[in-house]
């Protein structure tokens, strides 16, 4: 008798959510990049108990007819993608077809979408991934998915989902990251019918910044902008080397928009403050990489956080001479120190500077500073200093970071106490991120 057999379609589905679906944070991920790719202007986001009893995703974007929404919860459906080759080139945040199979499986599900020409919009009620209901309802243009009870038909899941107010920690980082990498969107969170963050669409990231964490937070920032188009385009903002961070949670990356954890590229931004800051201590940043599509593999993983480089010295090279040089501009690194990056031309010499990059980028030679009275003077905070001369600080020893693995975000960390989630001022935000 044959002993392998297909699995049901509800089976499947639910272990694709173990990998899609971790925690509240991961379904308003999937949520939000679909509201992103819908073109919306406007997406607002409604929690209550940290995600465990709801979390509801509305948006103004093209909405979707009936056929699209009842065919956006089958295994594999997309509309980002329709060939292999469109893999090697892909422009949307979401693209694999999994996140709402997934997200229905394992949850009781509501979505409500309508276009702009439809009479009236269509409703599609899922529970643990079999269809409800399908009728008529009234809604603007765009979509409203609900999702209630998270992993109400897997308690094993449910089980190991931290605090509330972890999770809201979590869903907060995820609503500003891309409140930062679109400030041409406006963005709503609330938990438990409390504002924790709302900003209107702005003209570029600074005044987003602005907006989320206040002046304190922009008055430390160095501009930062380097790279070449055929391997790496750096831009965003740095933080002066007196705004100290124990930590990597003040750290926003993103790869061509999307928001990913990185650990080339953290550290490569540690490698730029090597010869300024100590050991232990991290900077702020918000960095956005821009490279050409087929240039980076962003299908390494169904949570889509994780980002393959073709080359990735050449990447890391950028985004350490980049943030050298904004640091030299400020003078508060010498110039030779940050010397401009090589990049190349045309992608022939691009492929032939690879290994050139490479070797650059584990150089990790100590950088020498000059001593000397005015160094030793300035010492004093707010005291005036000759250019690129930074004081002379005692009893720090000065090392490059360490490069074994990294947890960017501190999963396994104690549970928090019970804070005020506010979103005024970067202090505010900071003591969500300590608490955790």
């Amino acid at each position: 008798m044959s002993k392998i057999r297909l699995l049901p379609d509800h089976v499947s589905n639910q272990i694709a959510a173990g990998e899609v679906v971790e925690r509240p944070a991961s379904v308003a991920k999937e949520l939000v990049e679909n509201a992103i790719d819908a073109r919306a202007s406007r997406i607002v986001v409604d929690v209550e108990s940290g995600g465990r009893r709801l979390l509801k995703v509305s948006d103004d974007g093209e909405g979707m007819v009936r056929d699209d929404a009842l065919l956006a919860f089958e295994r594999h459906a997309t509309s980002k993608i329709s060939t292999a080759e469109d893999l090697n080139s892909i422009a949307t945040l979401g693209f694999r077809g999994e996140a709402l199979a997934s997200i229905a499986s394992v949850a009781r599900v509501e979505l409500i979408s309508k276009t702009e020409d439809a009479a009236a919009a269509t409703r599609v009620v899922i529970e643990g991934g079999r269809m409800r209901d399908v009728k008529d309802a009234a809604h603007p243009r765009g979509t409203t998915l609900s999702v209630r009870d998270l992993f109400f038909n897997v308690p094993a899941r449910r089980k190991f989902l931290r605090s509330e107010a972890t999770e809201t920690f979590h869903l907060t980082n995820l609503v500003t990251h891309y409140a930062l990498a679109h400030p041409e969107i406006a963005f709503g969170l609330t938990n438990n019918g409390r504002e924790v963050l709302r900003v209107a669409s702005a003209k570029d990231l600074r005044e987003r910044a602005y907006q989320i964490f206040g002046s304190e937070f922009l008055d430390n920032l160095l501009e930062v902008s380097g790279g070449h188009k055929h391997v790496a385009l750096v831009s965003g903002y740095v933080s002066a080397p007196r705004d100290r961070r124990t930590s990597r949670d003040a750290q926003y990356l993103f790869v061509n928009g999307r928001f990913v954890r990185d650990q080339l590229i953290g550290r490569a931004l540690s490698e730029g403050y090597r010869s300024v800051l100590p050991h232990g201590v991290y900077p702020a940043a918000l960095l956005f990489i821009e490279t050409p599509l087929e240039e980076v593999d962003v299908n390494v993983h169904p949570a889509k956080t994780e980002v393959r480089f073709r080359r990735v010295a050449a990447v890391a090279d950028a985004v350490r001479e980049a943030v050298r040089s904004a640091l030299a501009s400020a003078g508060y690194m010498r110039p030779d120190v940050a010397e401009p990056s090589t990049a190349p031309h045309d992608q022939r010499e691009a492929d032939d500077s690879v290994a050139a990059m490479s070797a650059a980028a584990t150089d990790y030679s100590p950088v020498s500073t000059p001593t000397g009275s005015a160094a030793s003077s300035a010492a004093a905070v707010g005291e005036h200093r000759a250019p690129f001369e930074p004081a002379r600080q005692s009893r720090i020893e000065f090392a490059s970071p360490p490069i074994q693995d990294e947890e960017f975000l501190a999963e396994d960390r104690p549970e928090p106490d019970l804070v005020a989630l506010e979103s005024d001022t970067a202090r505010d935000f900071d003591a969500i991120a300590h608490s955790i």
